[in-house]
């Protein structure tokens, strides 16, 4: 199978006053062409800096430490910035950011902050075309480009910010939170309409978010993400139907159902031991435990089935389908 992208063993560390924060922590995963994966996790656990690594684009004090990005038979990570800038930055691999709303500057006009995007890349200033295919694609008008941003509804501001990550026809689209402060039905405009891109642009896409109902609409792969370490992967409906690792199973249990409670994923013979101890998904870490935990299964504090054996670094366990890293599945 071709790869749009190839992550293996990514690590970014982030060097503050306090010490090193191991914000991304041993990852890698493939991402086929036109295809969608989902990255899920709560707040603090490095999703959002792993989709700045991908665009190389980790703010200070942060830095890619080791591994390798391949796109297209290259590892992306030794190339000059120069270089990235030119060939690789909006034009292969483009980013919807987090906070995507407060983005746009309040100032200046739609249209005029297209164009300095089309500028700043070599492309003429006057390049209508282009622009107005970018709105066309994400079902804007034209005559938008008049309008400031306080002119404009929120999801129609969410719209010209997937437009302007898309000016450039990139193969690869990091969305890191596209829906967060949208209400339900243009969350789920949003969605439909990444699932339109994906499909005619022939585009890959990797989708950021806390929210698994969300991203099951459009990612065939889920990696749910622990303090910077993926702990599972797999395709959508394995992760939804058989949770494996300790920490997937209590997000999915989590998701509200209209279904009767027993109908709720659940592992039956696990449920009766430390059952007390799963009465919350733990909250972000302090930076000084992101710290000190250097060793052992990084769930290990709130996970009901930790044994003495996760003191340890867990093995990563492969399947047809993805893989699991914890001590139960050895």
């Amino acid at each position: 199978m071709n790869f749009a992208l190839t992550v293996n063993n990514l690590r970014v560390h982030y060097f503050t006053q306090f010490g090193n924060v191991k914000a991304v922590d041993d990852i890698s995963f493939t991402l086929g062409k036109n295809e969608s994966i989902g990255i899920v996790g709560e707040s603090g656990c490095g999703k959002s800096t792993l989709g700045a690594a991908l665009l190389r684009s980790v703010p200070f004090p942060g830095k890619i430490v080791d591994g390798q990005i391949v796109l297209n038979t290259q590892d992306i990570t030794k190339i000059s910035d120069d270089e990235f800038d030119k060939k690789i930055r909006w034009k292969e691999i483009s980013m919807i950011f987090q906070g995507a709303l407060n983005s746009l500057d309040p100032v200046f006009t739609v249209g005029s902050q297209m164009r300095e995007i089309l500028k700043q890349h070599g492309y003429p200033r006057d390049d209508i075309d282009v622009i107005s295919d970018s709105l066309k694609s994400v079902l804007l008008e034209p005559t938008i480009t008049r309008k400031y941003p306080h002119e404009l509804s929120g999801g129609m501001k969410q719209r010209v910010a997937i437009a302007m990550a898309l000016l450039l026809n990139p193969k690869i689209l990091i969305a890191d939170e596209p829906t967060t402060s949208l209400d339900v039905m243009v969350q789920s405009q949003i969605i439909n309409l990444l699932k339109k891109l994906k499909r005619d642009r022939d585009m890959s896409i990797v989708f950021i978010s806390h929210d698994l109902g969300v991203i099951s609409e459009i990612s065939e792969t889920i990696a749910i993400m622990y303090r910077g370490q993926i702990v599972e992967l797999g395709k959508s409906h394995e992760i939804y139907k058989n949770p494996k690792h300790p920490y997937t199973e209590k997000l999915v249990t989590s998701i509200p159902s209209i279904k009767n409670k027993e109908n709720l994923p659940q592992k039956s013979d696990r449920k009766s031991e430390g059952s007390a101890r799963l009465e919350r998904l733990e909250s972000s870490e302090s930076l000084e435990q992101s710290i000190v935990k250097e060793m052992g299964c990084k769930y290990f504090d709130s996970c009901p089935y930790a044994k003495e054996k996760c003191r340890n670094d867990p093995p990563l366990i492969n399947d047809k389908n993805g893989f699991v890293r914890c001590w139960l599945y050895e």
